[in-house]
């Protein structure tokens, strides 16, 4: 009697337990899928937001060392060189950083006059001995500037390294900042005489297995690299020199390139922009982005790398080459995009 009456309620009680079963497997795959997605960084605003700027190519973003997001816009080719303009600063101040390093040059404390003493001007300006190559990384060398209104001038002169010299002082040296592709351009023939090899050639030997490659790079009349401007890169080299800084110097593979007080010395404030309210240290604008401190190259047109390593981060966009991007707001916008649909997303990923 007993066995019969428990065999009719467990044979009652089991579509109940099925049921009961089937609901908490639901509910676990529901957590577990959930908490799978809340590692996903959701970069579908930014993708929008990108896709409403006209001039804008491609867009490479690297993650604790994983690329997670890497498309073109407007018919670009994701795979294309790019003429990075001036982000080719950034790209020089690296290969001083290693020229130091190598022994090619002594310190950033050199003066410039006793590296290009050939270069000088008939009598040149007392100043110019007091400018150091500090003073050129970091576009206080307080001569008149070469760049802006004053870059056509510039090039179609017959010797760029002489001209950029014998412009006139329009700041004392170690003052305000006066952006001058030229003061680069000096930093590229510095390089050449102290080593007596081509600058775009070391810069692709000593960056060799970073994953940055320079497919190009325009001369002067003399065959002098122009420091400051006219790189090609494709898209993926110009992240891959993002990443470099992002790790301290080191290649995926632990080999140290540049010295990690290169990079540190390179992110140290040392004049304030002219083009906004951050600063400026050794080829890199400095400022906050959603309240993350960030580095970043700026070139023409929107070329831009951001290197935010508190999260992480590294960010790489090409743009039309023929286009303002400061005047017109285009690199604001930029910003903006970075802040709120990058940075702000990345924060919040846990």
């Amino acid at each position: 009697m007993v066995c019969s009456v428990f065999l009719r309620l467990s044979l009652f009680c089991m579509p109940f337990l099925r049921t009961l079963f089937l609901c908490s497997l639901s509910l676990f795959i529901f957590i577990s899928a959930q908490a799978v997605q809340a590692g996903v960084i959701d970069l579908s605003a930014m993708d929008k937001t990108a896709q409403g700027f006209s001039n804008i190519r491609t867009i490479q973003i690297a993650h604790k060392g994983n690329l997670i997001w890497s498309k073109a816009y407007n018919q670009a080719d994701i795979t294309a060189v790019t003429n990075i303009k001036s982000v080719s600063k950034s790209i020089m101040s690296a290969i001083v950083g290693i020229a130091i390093e190598r022994g090619v040059i002594d310190s950033v404390d050199q003066q410039i006059s006793a590296l290009l003493p050939d270069q000088l001007p008939d009598n040149p300006d007392p100043r110019l001995k007091d400018i150091r190559i500090a003073h050129l990384l970091s576009m206080q060398a307080g001569l008149e500037r070469t760049s802006g209104r004053n870059y056509g001038r510039w090039v179609v002169s017959d010797n760029w390294v002489k001209t950029a010299l014998s412009w006139p002082f329009v700041e004392e040296v170690g003052g305000k900042m006066q952006y001058s592709t030229g003061n680069t351009h000096l930093l590229s023939a510095i390089i050449m005489q102290q080593s007596g090899q081509h600058t775009y050639q070391l810069a692709n030997t000593w960056l060799q297995g970073s994953g940055v490659r320079l497919k190009s790079w325009e001369t002067d009349p003399q065959g002098i690299p122009m420091g400051g401007n006219q790189v090609g890169m494709t898209p993926a080299s110009l992240l891959a020199f993002g990443e470099l800084y992002r790790r301290g110097g080191v290649t995926k593979t632990g080999q140290r390139l540049i010295s990690a007080e290169w990079i540190k010395a390179s992110w140290t404030p040392r004049a304030q922009s002219r083009f906004h309210r951050g600063q400026y240290g050794y080829g890199w604008f400095i400022q906050p982005f959603s309240g993350v401190q960030g580095y970043y190259g700026w070139g023409y047109g929107g070329q831009m790398i951001y290197v935010l390593p508190e999260l992480e981060l590294t960010i790489a966009i090409t743009s039309q080459e023929n286009l303002p991007s400061g005047r017109t707001g285009y690199r604001d916008l930029l910003h903006e995009m970075v802040s709120r649909d990058i940075v702000s997303v990345v924060r919040s990923t846990k």
